[in-house]
């Protein structure tokens, strides 16, 4: 939807929402997460992986996190699937992806610093 600009309020508002949206891709941020988004990836539901993983890290506050897309990891089966790397720079692949998994992991992993293991790729 198109939003009216009718003052220089609403111009500062939408330059300071599109400043946000771009810091969230370019970092640096303690955290960044891979969402891998080859053709294995997409058809496997890459691109709702990538939404659902924006709006729970939205919905739950977070603000350190980078978030970026990658081709293929090599491990189609897993599909969709992220890697996250901690700010020591330490990575863990979650597979198999859906929205409540997605979900879990944000508040699990990402806000409180506990890897799920249920998730984890070769844990």
């Amino acid at each position: 939807m198109t939003t009216k600009i009718t003052s220089p309020n609403d111009l500062a508002a939408l330059r300071d929402k599109a400043r946000e949206a771009i810091a969230v891709r370019t970092g640096p941020r303690e955290i960044t997460i891979t969402v891998h988004m080859g053709t294995c990836g997409i058809a496997a539901g890459a691109r709702d992986a990538l939404a659902a993983l924006a709006e729970a890290l939205d919905q739950e506050g977070v603000k350190n996190v980078t978030l970026r897309q990658s081709g293929c990891a090599g491990l189609c089966d897993r599909e969709p699937m992220i890697t996250l790397t901690d700010k020591a720079g330490k990575e863990y692949r979650y597979g198999k992806l859906n929205s409540e998994r997605i979900l879990t992991i944000v508040q699990q992993h990402v806000v409180k610093g506990n890897p799920v293991m249920d998730y984890l790729i070769g844990k």
